[in-house]
């Protein structure tokens, strides 16, 4: 990968304002890229990230990927002050883990509405204007629940093993205006999320990792700028695993 690969590039990052989001954000920006990144709720950790970016033009805005209305405010504000875009990096995304039979219907459909509906909508208000530009990158984040599934996580799950067929088919609808269409499927990476763990639940999972060690968001990070950049152009509707291990296919 050569240094500045997405110089002057316009990417555009949902939930970039925290865990795996940021990391994206920030290895863009030193990267090169100019970056619009999204926020749900907490607008003084946007502004914490904002801070840290090397280079000019970065910007936040509010935006509720579940939310039609708001995907598409957001999207055109972006759209008015960057009239191109190059790149998408779908990431935005929540959990509400329970078993199926406690599992309530609003849970799963919230969970299913941010993570798989969110990336359809946001990859399609951007979509029109890639395919005008004949170029662009979409990377959707999944994970590798999606791909082994997981117990209390069948809302999840299915969101993320929906994203990856989402994917081969967009990619398949845009191919041929040079859009590609592709996934990370990141594994146990250190978060907030997976700060909170127990000793007893970390070691057991790292039990499944044949690397033995827990991801860093640069891991994912590294694989999204990857896909974005110029390097991967012969690549489209695949998903890229940063898991250790933990699942080969």
């Amino acid at each position: 990968m050569s240094q500045n690969s997405l110089q002057g590039k316009k990417i555009v990052v949902t939930g970039g304002s925290r865990g795996i989001g940021a990391s994206i954000v920030k290895l863009l920006a030193d990267e090169g890229a100019q970056v619009a990144f999204t926020y749900s709720s907490r607008e003084e950790s946007a502004q914490q990230v904002a801070h840290t970016l090397k280079g000019e033009g970065h910007f936040y805005i509010k935006m509720d990927v579940s939310n039609e209305q708001s995907v598409n405010e957001a999207v055109e504000h972006i759209l008015e002050k960057w009239p191109e875009i190059d790149g998408v990096v779908n990431n935005a995304g929540i959990t509400k883990d329970q078993l199926l039979m406690r599992m309530k219907a609003e849970d799963f459909d919230s969970v299913v509405s941010t993570n798989l509906r969110g990336t359809f909508l946001v990859t399609k208000a951007f979509t029109k204007g890639m395919m005008k530009a004949r170029k662009g990158s979409i990377v959707n984040i999944t994970s590798v629940i999606g791909q082994t599934g997981n117990a209390g996580q069948a809302n999840y799950a299915a969101s993320k093993a929906g994203t990856v067929a989402f994917a081969k088919s967009v990619a398949l609808e845009l191919g041929s205006r040079n859009v590609r269409v592709n996934n990370v499927a990141p594994g146990y990476i250190a978060t907030e999320m997976t700060d909170v763990l127990s000793e007893d639940v970390k070691a057991k999972i790292l039990a499944k990792v044949p690397l033995g060690k827990i991801g860093e968001g640069t891991d994912v990070a590294q694989a999204v700028r990857f896909l974005l950049s110029d390097e991967s152009k012969y690549i489209t509707g695949q998903t890229l695993s940063v898991n250790g291990g933990m699942f080969m296919e």
